[in-house]
Parts: C-alpha cells; sequence; structure tokens
C-alpha cells in the first residue's frame, strides 16, 4: 500500500506556500522568533473550520492529540493564549490578500454560468452575523443586539465568492458596494438595498451592465415599448427616463422596465437595466440568479465557523471569517482542478470526517471497490 499523508495536510498542499510566505512577508515584516508564525495560525484557523471546533480550547485540544502529525502540516505548536493573541495583532488584510490570490486560482478552473452570454456576472449582496451586545460592544446594532455584516460579491462561474469584507452592522450596503471594481463588461445584479441613481449611472459610465428591480415610488415616463412575449411569463418591455428632480439633476440616462410574472410563484416582479439588447426574458432569468449569493450565505452558516466566534476584538472576527473564505475558495478550487462530482457539502463531511485519517485525499470521492467473490471456493450442500 502506498504511504499517504494525512487528508489534512494534503487539504494544506492546495495552498500556494511561496506566495503564502510572500504575502506574509509584506503584511507582517520582521517577527520574534518565539511569535506564532501566520503559517501556524492559518493551520489552526482552518483546522477548526474543517474539523467544527468553536473555542480556542477545542482548537488547542484537537491539536494537541495529533502532535505526532504537525511536521506534515508545518505549523507549530498552538496554545490558547498565543492563538489568542495571534488573531488580536497579526492584521486581518493579510487573510483579505491571500483571499483575492486563491479567488484568481479558482477562475481558471472554475465552470460558467448557465447563460449564453461570456460577460461575467455577479451578485452583490450582506449578511448580519449577530453576536452578544455584552461580548462585541464595538459591533453596536441596536439596543437589543450586536453585529458584523459581511458584504459578497459572488462569482456565478463557479458561484464562488469574489469580493468579501466584513464591517460593522450598521454600515450600508451602497456604502461597500461603491468600493467594489468590476471588470469591464461584466453583469452585476442586485437586490433593491443597492438602489442608488448616481451609482448605477456610474457604473453605466464604467461598461458595467447591472440588473435590479425598481423602486416601487419610482417616478418615471415611458420613452418606448416593445413587443412581449406573454407565454414567457412578460408583461411588460419598456424605455424609460426618470422624472423626479434629483433624477434630473444627476442627468441619468434612460433605462429599460421589464415587468415578469413569475408561473410558479404568481408574483409579478419589475425590473430596471442598462442592457437594452437582451431579451426580456434573459434579464428576468439574470435576476432570479441572484438567489445563488442567498444560498451562499446559508450554505457557509451551516458548514463553516462564521457564527461562534473565537475572539471578541474586530480583528480576530474579521480573521476568521476570512480564513472560512479561504477555506471555502480551497474546497471549491479542489473540487473544479479534480473534477469532483460530489457537492461541496459532501466533500467538506468527507474531509471532516477523515482529516486526520493517512489515506489518499482523491481516494475520497472514489466510489468504493465492490467485494471480490471467489468463484472456484468450494459451496458446501
Amino acid at each position: 500500500m502506498a504511504h499517504s499523508n494525512t487528508i489534512l495536510s494534503q487539504v494544506l498542499k492546495l495552498i500556494p506556500r511561496h506566495e503564502f510566505r510572500k504575502l506574509a512577508e509584506e503584511h507582517d515584516g520582521r517577527r520574534r522568533s518565539d511569535a506564532m508564525t501566520r503559517w501556524t495560525q492559518f493551520v489552526a484557523m482552518s483546522t477548526a473550520q474543517l474539523t467544527g471546533r468553536t473555542s480556542l480550547r477545542d482548537i488547542e485540544s484537537t491539536l494537541g492529540s495529533q502532535r505526532h502529525l504537525r511536521y506534515h502540516t508545518g505549523g507549530g505548536e498552538v496554545t490558547r493564549s498565543s492563538l489568542s493573541r495571534a488573531n488580536q495583532t497579526l492584521s486581518y488584510n493579510f487573510y483579505e490578500s491571500l483571499f483575492s490570490k486563491l479567488y484568481k486560482r479558482c477562475q481558471f478552473a472554475s465552470p460558467s454560468h448557465p447563460f449564453r452570454f461570456k460577460n461575467k456576472l455577479f451578485s452583490l449582496d450582506s449578511s448580519l452575523l449577530e453576536v452578544s451586545l455584552k461580548v462585541f460592544p464595538q459591533a453596536d446594532y441596536n439596543r437589543l443586539k450586536a453585529a458584523y455584516k459581511l458584504h459578497l460579491g459572488l462569482d456565478h462561474d463557479g458561484l464562488i465568492p469574489a469580493f468579501a469584507t466584513i464591517t460593522s452592522g450598521k454600515t450600508g450596503d451602497q456604502t461597500h458596494a461603491k468600493r467594489m471594481s468590476f471588470p469591464r463588461g461584466s453583469v452585476v445584479v442586485f437586490d433593491r438595498g443597492y438602489n442608488d441613481y448616481s451609482w448605477h449611472k456610474q457604473l453605466t459610465l464604467q461598461g458595467i451592465f447591472w440588473v435590479t428591480r425598481i423602486r416601487g415610488n419610482a417616478q418615471y415616463r415611458v420613452l418606448e415599448r416593445r413587443d412581449i412575449d406573454k407565454a414567457q411569463g412578460i408583461t411588460s418591455d419598456q424605455i424609460i427616463e426618470y422624472t423626479a428632480k434629483r433624477s434630473r439633476e444627476n442627468n441619468l440616462h434612460p433605462l429599460r422596465r421589464v415587468g415578469y410574472r413569475d408561473p410558479d410563484s404568481g408574483k409579478h416582479y419589475v425590473f430596471i437595466t442598462n442592457h437594452f439588447q437582451w431579451s426580456a426574458k434573459t434579464i428576468a432569468g439574470i435576476y432570479k440568479q441572484r438567489w445563488q449569493v442567498e444560498l451562499f450565505f446559508k450554505w457557509i452558516k451551516q458548514n463553516l465557523k462564521i457564527k461562534a466566534f473565537v475572539g471578541n476584538t474586530e480583528n480576530a472576527v474579521m480573521t476568521q471569517v476570512m480564513i472560512a473564505l479561504c477555506t471555502y475558495l480551497t474546497i471549491a478550487f479542489l473540487k473544479f482542478h479534480a473534477k469532483i462530482g460530489h457537492s461541496l457539502q459532501q466533500i467538506c463531511r468527507l474531509i471532516h470526517v477523515n482529516l486526520f485519517a493517512k489515506r489518499e485525499l482523491m481516494g475520497l470521492f472514489r466510489a468504493p471497490p465492490e467485494p471480490y467473490e471467489n468463484s472456484y471456493q468450494q459451496v458446501l450442500i
């Protein structure tokens, strides 16, 4: 039988170590020789993500029970105090840079989105990460609770996170969205929480297409009415121009207004977009894909540890969330690169159960061999 390192060691080898070291030198510079290294911190926190550990004591005891395997991971000894200190003092910006590196690598292996057009498609949304107001007073959200907010841009090529930032819960979605930079020609879909006319105009001037739902109180006049196919659920297809005073002051461009009735739920939706060539059905389909970002938030909250935090400082929280997203991109890269047919949830569960087992990583995802039957064996009657 061929010798194999642990599953944990093989998963960690998916992280480009030379780029990891380079980023550590750029962000941390020289540190004390006895201080916890970035790699040891990452090994400890990613192990916590893959095994579902929820406390510093939990992480310490898990890694302490596997000290004989430390050589294969390349990490040092982990204690509660040293890991807590590292999470508080080592800037989370390092993991934002690592996240960007891992995302770029996933792009080369990820499958395409389901539409015919070749433009990149992104969905924007945010999700609250509720925490205790007593433990996290700096994240005050209202009188009853505290919360951080994860702002995310989901790339529909592979359904992987492309942009991610953690802020206080009170930070508006539009505030963060204006800081994102999208490739020219890409398509961005978002809900009404991002309805900012000046930002919409800015995206249009940058050559970026967008799709969203129209405000209920929007004032506009119809410039052109297009033919529609009611059999596809389309109720209207118009070119409109906003007429409110603020809209006129911003000199907004004409937009396209598409009405659509969902045949399954019977609900009626009205979308606006700055793309005039695609069919109305495609516009409705693009907005329907925005649901994928909601499913992504649900997935990471169920399968990764971003609801219970092992540190109570802002830097520790952001470090834990960014490492969770880096872990997600690592598993996604494994799935894309190896063309594994299992879902990401199945892959995570198999890794979780076998993390410290010494066996071939890809063997986890192959069907077990059929039992061998010796046809020459005598049968007693």
